[in-house]
């Protein structure tokens, strides 16, 4: 216990991220699920305009450009859920726009509702803003029990596909959800759906309790600019900005602003990336199922893989030696599974080789 520290500082367990080896040469690093594939080249041309003197001045706080990028697309890919600029948040990165949104929506009053496996994040805002919350056990095959959470009172946030499983739930599942927590909001952590599954985004006109949360980090391959946004309701947008209005207007600078337009409005590229990523994690879980692997379905860019004869911390580590980091996690439940990113081709075969050479499979 520090000292200095208050009460509150002294009582929380921070999240853990995933490690970032700062030499990287030599490593096929596939620990926090990033992209192998780079941005678009109209995103570092977007860059490149946006370094200029308009530096000297405060970025625009609402983050327009990629706001006007945003209703583009969803009219394109999701016309039914007629979104237009009030529907959507932008933050610095999803873990932002999170911690705003369980800020701006739950108290002390009512718990938040979430799986014992799931985006660990979640408890540490909880504790954070002192947001009581119910651990939902998933069931034994790793799927979420809907039926508990259409049971319990108070919000509810599913990661879908969830983390680190990969699984994916159905959209009329999540209707489900809906229907039985209308006086409070439901938030729906989209990270990785890009990679598999449909998007949520058709219920928002259907909704106004709904609230979606996405990143650029993953399919859009722009982790290292921390871009993330919400869309939902005008009043849970407004609800957002008041407390982003209350602890920093300009989150977002005007470098990340317009590398997150273009890459918005540049997403054939992306949907060219994405469908090679689901293509090689089959790939992947073909070689690993001919090995003795058992996976879980995916429908992220990741995998969630366990084998019957070797732990999972031996196997990490065996991977570690041959320069091939993945997650390993130490927890109930799932401390004898690995969490690999999906990378690509060439770093896809340097697992099965590595694994060939340490155990002969």
């Amino acid at each position: 216990m520090n000292e200095l520290w208050s009460a509150l500082t002294n009582s929380i367990t921070p999240y853990v991220p995933g490690e970032q080896p700062k030499n990287i040469d030599n490593l096929v690093k596939l620990n926090t699920n990033e992209n192998p594939y780079p941005p678009a080249p109209a995103v570092f041309d977007a860059i490149k305009g946006a370094v200029n003197s308009s530096l000297r001045l405060y970025p625009d706080c609402n983050a327009t450009c990629m706001i006007e990028s945003l209703v583009r697309f969803y009219n394109i890919k999701h016309p039914n859920a007629k979104l237009d600029d009030s529907n959507f948040f932008i933050g610095n990165g999803s873990d932002e726009v999170l911690a705003f949104a369980l800020r701006a929506f739950y108290g002390q009053e009512r718990p938040l509702n979430m799986n014992d496996i799931t985006y660990s994040f979640y408890t540490v805002y909880c504790d954070l803003f002192q947001i009581p919350y119910v651990i939902h056990p998933l069931k034994e095959d790793f799927t979420i029990d809907v039926d508990s959470f259409v049971n319990a009172k108070g919000g509810v946030i599913v990661t879908n596909p969830n983390a680190p499983t990969g699984i994916y739930l159905d959209i009329e599942s999540i209707k489900k959800i809906l229907d039985n927590h209308k006086k409070d909001v439901v938030i729906i952590d989209e990270a990785y759906i890009d990679f598999g599954g449909t998007s949520c985004a058709d219920l928002v006109c259907e909704y106004d309790n709904l609230l979606i949360i996405t990143t650029l980090s993953k399919s859009r391959s722009l982790a290292g600019l921390r871009i993330g946004y919400a869309y939902g309701n005008k009043s849970l947008i407004e609800g957002l900005n008041v407390i982003k209005n209350s602890f920093n207007s300009y989150t977002m600078d005007r470098i990340a602003q317009a590398a997150g337009a273009a890459a918005i409005d540049n997403w054939e590229y992306y949907d060219i990336i994405t469908d090679k990523i689901i293509e090689d994690r089959e790939i992947l879980c073909e070689n690993l199922a001919k090995m003795g692997f058992i996976t879980l379905p995916s429908s992220a860019n990741f995998i969630f893989t366990t084998h019957p004869d070797y732990h999972a911390k031996d196997i990490y580590d065996a991977l570690r030696r041959q320069g091939v980091i993945v997650r390993y996690f130490n927890k109930p439940r799932i401390s004898e599974y690995l969490r690999i990113t999906i990378g690509d081709k060439e770093q896809n075969i340097r697992i099965v080789e590595a694994l060939n050479k340490e155990f002969g499979l």
